[in-house]
């Protein structure tokens, strides 16, 4: 690049309600945002709206756009497969946001680009081998393998939610019945959360949800946990535990040197965590014969994705900008 002015790159982060838009530099310091709606309904409406977003983040130095979204991404291809939230099939996003934009394009899964940003700027820097497991609704994960992003032999790796824990359980979407994400996620806290609540309506998750049980949601439960709420304690502290469990089996396969939880859940915090690394340390083959592996919380929040996408971008498509350095958020 010689004495040029750093380059910078669009980073878009793509779910089932909104697009959020990122203008990020090599180190990561955020330049400027957008947020526009999606229309699930409308595949060609919300591709419009992924590029108009993009478009309005355009600086004279652009190079890249880099898009996260939830999906089956053949990432060599840049196909998205299958989206469970858009109506997207089949569809070569990449080669149409890079006509779109007139950039070359990379697009992840939402949780893979996320794993980048944690990984290059939040709870994995310094990492060499990270697992990000995002417990929302569900359960995603992004593997960082000796400082790259893991994504198996057709771009489809690091489904970890969709692994079987507990065989005829909770139906998933998926099609399966007992998969991790259905008891170790939102899903589960709310289900449990309900269900405790019904059997024991004096608890303040039944007060917070306006007297009908039916209505707790995660977020009422992680409330009354914080406001001392026993039964709720409990419902996360079970949660935590079957998140640790399903830790261990991947610290098993994968030998990472951290383990980064982001998502919407973490919002319970050591509520969820603790337990969660309790369990760990028995679960996982031969605890007292291995290094340490960390459970921490990440740190970029909602704009992980977007950066991540952003950032993504630089290092694979123009990997003479990466400065591996660490810088602002913002």
């Amino acid at each position: 690049m010689g004495g040029a002015e750093p380059v910078e790159a669009v980073g878009l982060d793509v779910g089932g309600t909104k697009i959020a838009g990122y203008l990020v530099d090599p180190s990561g310091t955020v330049l400027r945002k957008a947020l526009a709606a999606t229309r699930p309904e409308d595949a060609e409406a919300t591709l419009e709206a992924m590029a108009g977003v993009a478009r309005d983040m355009l600086s004279d130095r652009a190079a890249a756009v880099g898009i996260g979204i939830a999906g089956i991404i053949e990432f060599a291809a840049g196909i998205m497969r299958y989206g469970p939230n858009l109506p997207f099939r089949d569809l070569p996003l990449r080669d149409r946001m890079a006509e779109a934009t007139g950039l070359p394009c990379l697009v992840d899964n939402d949780a893979n680009v996320a794993a980048w940003g944690e990984f290059r700027l939040g709870a994995g820097r310094g990492s060499a081998d990270m697992l990000l497991v995002t417990v929302g609704t569900g359960i995603g994960g992004g593997i960082v393998s000796a400082g790259r992003m893991y994504r198996g032999a057709h771009g489809f790796a690091a489904e970890i939610g969709h692994v079987i824990v507990e065989p005829n359980g909770p139906p998933c979407g998926c099609g399966n019945r007992g998969c991790w994400e259905q008891v170790a996620s939102g899903r589960a806290i709310d289900r449990l959360g309900r269900h405790a609540a019904e059997a024991t309506p004096s608890s303040l998750m039944v007060a917070l949800a306006g007297g009908d049980a039916a209505r707790i949601t995660g977020p009422i439960v992680v409330q009354a946990a914080r406001e001392g709420d026993v039964l709720a304690i409990g419902v996360l502290a079970e949660v935590g535990r079957r998140l640790g469990e399903g830790i261990a089996g991947m610290v098993n396969i994968l030998d990472p040197d951290v383990v980064v939880v982001g998502g919407g859940a973490i919002s319970a915090g050591e509520l969820l965590l603790e337990p969660a690394r309790e369990v760990f340390r028995v679960a996982v083959e031969a605890p007292e014969h291995r290094a340490e592996v960390p459970i921490v919380a990440a740190q970029l929040g909602s704009a992980a994705g977007g950066i991540g996408a952003a950032l993504l971008a630089l290092d694979e498509l123009l990997p003479e900008t990466n400065p591996r350095r660490e810088g602002p958020t913002t």
